[in-house]
């Protein structure tokens, strides 16, 4: 009913499909302004009995033997079982133009066999960049977003307790070597390649800092000539550009879950003139058995004999419905909508009439 009441609402106010102008810096993605992801191996100690079982994860005592002999304690030929220790990979995300001193979040995951990560402490660790060099440095307390608790026969787990996060968890030591004031083009690279929108965004461009400051390059690509512009350093000129309002051009596209029955149709789909019949079919069997006795004094055995009732049912009040051609999206879901199906009976009528052609989408099914 939820579902039926979204479809509704949907063909009510059909003006809430309608695209509006959004930020360039909302479409593109700016070459060379990017992150880069940084991961590191680790401990995490201080948990209540919930780390890793040494025996089955030899890298964690590996590990804390390491540690411990670089602060000074030796513990070569001992033999020890702590239950409050966990080995971790720790991973973040060095953003674009971090400086040295600044702070960064990091997510830490269990690794071995344990069972919780709650009020651990994850002990100092190094961040390697995808060039093996280090540029970050991750210490602190972790915050989990699941808890679990057993006793000798049960155990219950709410979300996920051997994954976490420290937020501001780690120091950023090392610079990417990046000069962007040197920069004389930089390209912007669509988010979703269109030809329509990168059209847009090279006239919204050419049309705020003068012709010839954007070239579309292809459906995926717009050239920025900062030499070009001479009103400033690249900072401004992004800053700039990245706020111009564009209207952005989409693919008219249907995209179903099964598992789920969402149906999600863009504004620019459409369905040419097409008949949709949709029924129920109910086949019944009610089998009942039935105890045979002989009569008193009577030479005989008691049987079962089986009593079977079958029957077919069809639903009624799902005839044929009309979809005429050259629907907008209000009419498709309206036209649904009034053959008062369930979501998953929706998701294949939808595949019949694509298989029909008469769908003029892109059709996605996950």
């Amino acid at each position: 009913m939820m579902f039926k009441a979204l479809l509704v609402a949907l063909c009510l106010v059909p003006s809430l499909a309608v695209a509006g102008p959004v930020r360039i810096k909302d479409l593109v993605e700016f070459d060379g302004v990017r992150g880069n992801d940084l991961v590191g191996y680790g401990l995490v100690v201080g948990l209540n009995g919930t780390g890793d079982g040494i025996r089955n994860a030899p890298f964690t005592e590996e590990i804390m033997s390491n540690l411990l002999e670089r602060l000074g304690v030796n513990v070569a030929g001992e033999e020890y079982r702590p239950k409050n220790v966990a080995a971790v990979f720790v991973t973040a995300n060095l953003p674009p133009f971090a400086r040295a001193g600044g702070r960064i979040d990091v997510t830490v995951s269990a690794i071995g066999d344990a069972k919780s990560l709650l009020g651990g402490t994850l002990v100092m660790t190094p961040l390697n960049g995808a060039d093996g060099q280090i540029y970050a440095v991750a210490q602190g307390t972790i915050i989990t977003g699941g808890i679990s608790a057993e006793g000798a026969a049960a155990r219950v787990v709410q979300g996920v307790p051997t994954a976490g996060t420290i937020p501001s968890g780690a120091y950023v030591e090392r610079e990417i070597d990046f000069d962007f004031t040197a920069l004389n083009q930089l390209r912007l690279a669509l988010r979703a390649p269109d030809f329509t929108t990168a059209a847009r965004i090279e006239t919204a461009i050419n049309g705020d800092l003068g012709s010839g400051a954007a070239r579309m390059l292809d459906a995926g690509t717009v050239m920025l000539n900062i030499a070009e512009i001479g009103n400033g350093s690249p900072a401004h000129v992004l800053s700039r550009v990245e706020n111009l309002a564009v209207e952005p051009e989409t693919r008219a596209r249907v995209v179903v879950d099964q598992r789920s029955g969402t149906i999600v149709m863009g504004q620019e789909v459409r369905i040419s003139r097409v008949a949709v019949a949709q029924g129920n079919l109910t086949l019944r069997v009610e089998e009942t058995l039935t105890v045979a006795q002989p009569n008193p004094f009577a030479e005989g055995e008691t049987i079962v004999v089986p009593s079977t009732a079958a029957s077919i049912e069809t639903a009624p009040g799902t005839g044929l419905a009309e979809i005429t051609g050259g629907t907008s999206l209000s009419e498709v879901v309206a036209g649904l909508n009034a053959l008062g199906v369930a979501p998953h009976d929706m998701i294949d009528i939808l595949k019949s009439i694509n298989a029909a052609g008469a769908l003029h989408a892109e059709f996605v099914v996950n």
